[in-house]
């Protein structure tokens, strides 16, 4: 387990202390020692000389030394006098008198000559030594001195003196204890301390690492509160100015993702973003719909396992090799869409950064008003020319010699009126078109009564449905709302549907029309919101695959059938446009078992 770094800091300040103090109390303990045994020493020598002294009178004798009971008794009284241990000792180890062992085993007392002190006299005539005595048993510091004899410069006698340490070992106990008192409270003040200096320190330490996980935890309103002007101060205002920053970048770099990511996602047109090795890095919904594909898969792929389309491929690779921006159109297949593609090349050549952005635009529908429009062209173009050419042509005929015989001329000119007046309804319808397509023709909204402009219309077309003995039914409900529209026009999408089946109709067929409330929602089938009116014949019938260009202008399933009945082909587009200009809705069926079903819905 990893120590906090404010035990890390009491702990270390404590070992340092501890030795601090121990190395105190053992210089302490031995100057203590050193001063006395200095003091005491200087007490021996003084006892020293006043034993000296004391003994002038045997050392005034002439001849060496001897144990002898009035030197014994000598020693044992100058010991007592000076508080101290005497001991006299010959050159040769023997213990001539000694005030600390009893008369009678002074003779049994071992040779001294081996001791310390006695070895350190010898040599330079004078010697010191602490030590335990092998007599007493007690710790004693003894001085030994060289004494001379009268008329001799060697020394002929040792004088050693002993001072039992008994008082000093007490002292310096007693030492020991105060030292450990005072050294005691000493670490108790200094843990107190230490923990203290140790919290001052750490506790700004532990709200800057808090505010850190904060922040990585996508905190970005920590700020760090530290009172202190130290380093510990200057790198919290120093991580209070980073946050700051920090959350001005993040900030800035989240609306520049978010509006990035709008105009992705609201663009109708698809973006794919390849790297250098042609990963997908990023595509926006549009593209998704596109090829049918998800974000989540797509991602970190090669985008020839996603797009396996060899056209694709081809440009891709060419624009990754090359580095050059190209253009290319591509279908898809089965669903038909034809797609614009612009490949635009960054200059960045690492990986997982954008280096390719494709734009795909769906052009299916330009194209196909393209084909309509080249479809209207030519089939203006043929429908105009082909009465232009019979009128020219009877025109001709008629100045050739035509006009010359009544009959002739006659049925010429009747030819020539009849073309005329198609060329007219041709240019009519054309015109009535262009002017409800630029929202010239403003669509009146007034309630009406759908039953009686129906009866109008069936009015209208009844003699042409008698001359091919057609049998025309109407199912309408009883109660019948109202619808908003504008009578004139509805009453001329009633009368297109209603010729279009009398025409594409064989003779003594059944054209019905049927009207009924129906629910425009789904949701709520209770609620009629609309008005469903249905033209159904028994005539030939439209194919499926014609069902969606039948609205279209000059679109015909049968051209030749229909110039022979006379349409003009724009029939169905008007119906179309005033149906949605009035807000409602118009498509064809098929009739079961045989012809056509076309079906309008208006608004109640």
């Amino acid at each position: 387990m990893t120590l906090p770094i404010r035990w890390k800091v009491i702990i270390a300040t404590l070992l340092v202390l501890a030795c601090g103090l121990l190395i105190a109390r053992t210089l302490a303990i031995r100057s203590f020692e050193q001063q006395e045994i200095v003091r005491s020493e200087k007490i021996l020598e003084v006892s020293a000389s006043l034993i000296t002294y004391g003994l002038q009178p045997f050392l005034m004798q002439p001849g060496s030394l001897s144990a002898t009971p009035r030197l014994q008794a000598a020693v044992r009284d100058l010991g007592a006098r000076a508080l101290t241990r005497v001991t006299l000792i010959a050159p040769d180890g023997r213990v001539l008198a000694d005030s600390a062992v009893p008369d009678n085993t002074l003779s049994a007392v071992e040779n001294h000559l081996a001791r310390t002190e006695i070895q350190q006299a010898v040599a330079t005539g004078r010697g010191r030594d602490v030590r335990r005595s092998q007599t007493t048993g007690e710790r004693t510091l003894y001085l030994a001195l060289g004494l001379p004899t009268q008329n001799q410069t060697t020394p002929a006698v040792f004088l050693r003196l002993g001072l039992l340490m008994t008082t000093f070992d007490r002292e310096v106990g007693k030492f020991h204890k105060d030292l450990a008192l005072a050294f005691g409270i000493a670490f108790l003040i200094a843990v107190a301390l230490s923990v203290g200096l140790a919290h001052s320190i750490t506790k700004p330490l532990s709200d800057i690492a808090i505010a850190a996980r904060q922040l990585a935890g996508g905190d970005h309103e920590v700020h760090i509160r530290t009172g202190s002007r130290d380093e510990v101060g200057l790198l919290a205002d120093t991580l209070n100015h980073m946050t700051n920053q920090l959350k001005a970048k993040i900030n800035e770099l989240s609306e520049d993702r978010a509006q990035l990511l709008t105009v992705l996602t609201s663009m109708v047109e698809g973006v794919m973003v390849l790297d250098c090795k042609g990963r997908v890095l990023q595509v926006n919904p549009a593209l998704e719909g596109m090829f049918d594909v998800t974000r989540l898969d797509a991602r970190a792929r090669l985008y020839s396992d996603i797009f396996r389309h060899p056209q694709l491929d081809t440009l891709v690779s060419t624009v990754l090799a090359n580095r050059v921006n190209e253009e290319d159109e591509i279908l898809l297949q089965p669903s038909g869409r034809c797609l614009h593609i612009e490949a635009s090349v960054t200059h960045c050549d690492r990986e997982n950064d954008a280096c390719m952005v494709l734009v795909f635009h769906d052009i299916t529908e330009l194209r196909r008003l393209e084909n309509i429009r080249k479809d209207f062209v030519a089939n203006v173009s043929h429908e105009l020319r082909a009465p232009l050419t019979s009128i020219k042509g009877y025109i001709e005929a008629l100045r050739d010699g035509g006009k010359d015989d009544p009959t002739t001329s006659a049925k010429f000119l009747d030819i020539i009126l009849k073309q005329s007046d198609r060329l007219n309804l041709i240019l009519e319808d054309l015109l009535q078109l262009s002017r409800i397509e630029s929202g010239q023709i403003l669509f009146k909204r007034e309630p009406l009564d759908i039953q009686r402009g129906i009866e109008r219309t069936l009015a209208m077309i009844k003699p042409l449905a008698d001359k091919k003995g057609h049998r025309l039914v109407t199912v309408i409900e009883d109660d019948l709302p109202a619808v908003l529209g504008d009578e004139d026009r509805l009453m001329q999408v009633f009368s297109n549907l209603l010729d279009n089946a009398v025409k594409y109709t064989p003779e003594n067929g059944t054209i019905t029309v049927a009207a009924r409330p129906v629910s425009g929602d789904p949701e709520r089938p209770s609620i009629m919101t609309t008005v469903e009116l249905s033209v159904s014949d028994t005539g030939i019938g439209i194919p499926e695959r014609d069902h969606p260009r039948i609205f279209e202008r000059f679109y015909r399933v049968d051209k030749a059938r229909s110039r022979e009945l006379g349409g003009t082909g724009l029939g169905l587009a008007i119906v179309k446009h005033i149906v949605e200009g009035l807000g409602g809705q118009v498509w064809v069926e098929a009739n079961v078992p045989t012809g056509t079903r076309f079906v309008v819905r208006l608004p109640i």
